[in-house]
């Protein structure tokens, strides 16, 4: 396998991981927040609490290696997207400023504060939606080169888009409906019935809204880019498989069966519908002045990255099963025992 394709992979793989734990940890903010308002707070609280406690501090963990070795591995990708994530990547590094400090003072009130709550809460959903711009402006079509070889973002262009919403759109839905199904298996586990009946609640309405913006992305993008869009048509069947696990995931749901399983379903139907998005992009990394060959760093370096990232994947993963094993799937934590 060449080098480029192993980079991107790996890349990739970390990106995955990040989806899934941010989307958990942002939507968990939101619904505590929307507890909140609703006043159901001491019933969904405590296990959201319970979750986020030993989780937060490692979410961004995926987020910094992507990015590190996005630059690592294809350092044109700094010079083109710098100008264009200047604005959305300086709102969410704020964003994630005020998200920080949330629970950096959450035990001395923050918890308690609507304000603090309030931030908290709207920070789980402004960030993916100044994240997901990345993915929106790879599509080419905001980015314009000069003849001097100068980059020109177009803010205007990224904000009439139609496909630039749908993308934000689904970032918002698929955030709340991932989180929504890990806190109703997590609920259960606890077995805090009231908390799990809300959060189930949740996890089905928020179904629907997430396969109607998936269509929209993929209408607004046939009008965007063409050739990615028949791309992924070549394999339409990666998005088949993503439509019946999600399907699949609200059946065990409004059953209340296999939730675990019906989690897993939930990280299988992003899986196929993500990597299928990634491939189908390839190899591109920016429409049209980036590809993964012509953006590639030099062979040492490339091949030095893709073994200190394969080591960082097998540390980051056992940390995250001991996590797990110790904290979010100990019976007797979730419960609140210890």
């Amino acid at each position: 396998m060449q080098l480029e394709i192993i980079g991107i992979t790996v890349l990739w793989t970390f990106l995955y991981g990040y989806v899934i734990v941010a989307s958990i940890d942002f939507g968990a903010g939101f619904f505590s927040y929307y507890s909140m308002l609703t006043q159901k707070d001491h019933i969904i609280s405590r296990v959201i609490s319970r979750y986020l406690s030993p989780v937060w501090e490692v979410t961004n963990v995926f987020l910094v290696f992507f990015f590190v070795g996005i630059v690592g591995f294809f350092p044109d990708t700094a010079y083109y997207y710098g100008t264009a994530l200047l604005i959305p990547g300086g709102i969410a590094l704020l964003l994630l400023s005020i998200r920080g400090s949330f629970y950096a003072f959450a035990n001395y009130g923050a918890r308690q504060s609507r304000i603090y709550h309030f931030l908290y809460g709207m920070t789980g959903l402004f960030i993916p939606a100044s994240l997901s711009t990345v993915l929106t402006i790879s599509e080419g079509g905001f980015i314009r080169q000069t003849g001097d070889g100068n980059i020109i973002f177009l803010p205007e262009t990224l904000l009439t888009s139609p496909y630039s919403w749908s993308v934000v759109f689904l970032a918002l839905v698929s955030v709340l409906f991932i989180s929504a199904a890990f806190m109703t298996y997590y609920a259960y586990k606890a077995a805090d019935r009231p908390a799990f009946e809300i959060l189930r609640r949740y996890a089905l309405f928020w179904s629907g809204p997430t396969i109607l913006a998936s269509i929209w992305v993929f209408m607004a993008l046939y009008q965007h880019n063409p050739t990615h869009f028949y791309n992924m048509l070549d394999i339409a069947w990666v998005f088949l498989f993503s439509l019946v696990c999600c399907l699949g995931a609200i059946y065990l749901l409004w059953w209340r069966k296999a939730l675990g399983c019906s989690f897993i379903l939930v990280m299988l139907q992003y899986a196929f519908a993500f990597f299928g998005y990634g491939y189908s992009h390839l190899p591109y990394l920016l429409y049209p002045y980036i590809t993964v060959q012509s953006g590639l760093t030099n062979s040492t370096m490339g091949w030095a990255l893709v073994i200190a990232f394969i080591a960082g994947l097998f540390l980051l993963i056992p940390s995250l099963f001991l996590l797990l094993r110790l904290f979010l799937f100990s019976a007797r934590y979730v419960r609140g025992e210890k």
